[in-house]
C-alpha cells in the first residue's frame, strides 16, 4: 500500500472524538503542607531540596553544595555563577562537559515531587539532561497539590517544549539494581525560597 492509501484508510476508519471526562477536582483537595509533601516526595525519588532564607543566599548555597563545579551554565537571573554562556545558536553537543546547570522552575507538584521547566527557562533543550548536576530554583508559593492542577497550569502555556522532572536520572535493571545518573544529571537539587 502507498503512503497516501494508508492515510486515507486511517481517515475513513477514524473513531469519533470523545470528550474528556469531567473531573471534580474538589474531591482531591487536601489541607496539607504542600512544601513538606513536595520535599518528602522529591527526596523519595533521589532529589534534594535546600530551603533558602532569601533568594540572595542562592549563590552561596550552590557554591557550598557544588564546590568543584567549574563549567556552569545559569539560565536564571537570580544566579551569577555562570562561567559559560549559551544562546539559541549553541550546539547541544558542546555542552557535554557542563558540570552544573542552573534553571528556574515554573512550579512544583507536591503529589510526586516533580518540577515543571520549559524551554522558555533554558535555551538549549538538552541542557537539563546533559549537565552533570542540575539545580532548579523554585518559589514555595509555586507548588501545586497534584497533577490535575499541574496539567491545568500547563494547558494555558505556549506550546513549546517542557518537561516534568522528578529527581535525577535513574534506571533499574532486571536485577533491580538502581543506578542514579544513568541517562542524565547525576543529581537534582531544588533550591526553594
Amino acid at each position: 500500500m502507498s503512503r497516501a492509501s494508508i492515510l486515507n484508510a486511517i481517515k475513513k476508519n477514524k473513531p469519533e472524538s470523545v470528550p474528556l471526562p469531567q473531573i471534580d477536582l474538589s474531591l482531591f483537595h487536601e489541607d496539607i503542607d504542600l512544601v513538606d509533601i513536595f520535599y518528602k516526595n522529591l527526596e523519595s525519588v533521589g532529589g534534594r531540596i535546600v530551603s533558602l532564607n532569601t533568594i540572595e543566599d542562592l549563590d552561596a548555597e550552590i557554591k557550598k553544595r557544588y564546590p568543584n563545579a567549574k563549567s556552569i551554565v545559569s539560565c536564571s537571573n537570580t544566579s551569577q555563577l555562570a562561567t559559560i554562556s549559551i544562546s539559541n545558536e549553541t550546539e547541544p553537543h558542546s555542552l557535554e562537559s557542563i558540570d552544573l546547570a542552573i534553571i528556574d522552575a515554573q512550579f512544583g507538584v507536591a503529589e510526586n515531587g516533580a518540577v515543571w521547566i520549559s524551554e522558555n527557562d533554558f535555551i538549549v533543550r538538552a541542557l537539563p539532561f546533559i549537565a552533570n548536576d542540575l539545580v532548579l530554583i523554585l518559589s514555595k508559593n509555586d507548588i501545586c497539590l497534584h497533577m490535575h492542577e499541574a496539567y491545568n497550569l500547563i494547558s494555558k502555556r505556549e506550546r513549546t517544549f517542557g518537561v516534568f522532572l522528578s529527581g535525577p536520572s535513574k534506571t533499574a535493571d532486571i536485577e533491580q539494581c538502581l543506578v542514579i545518573g544513568a541517562q542524565g544529571a547525576m543529581s537534582l537539587t531544588v533550591f526553594i525560597f
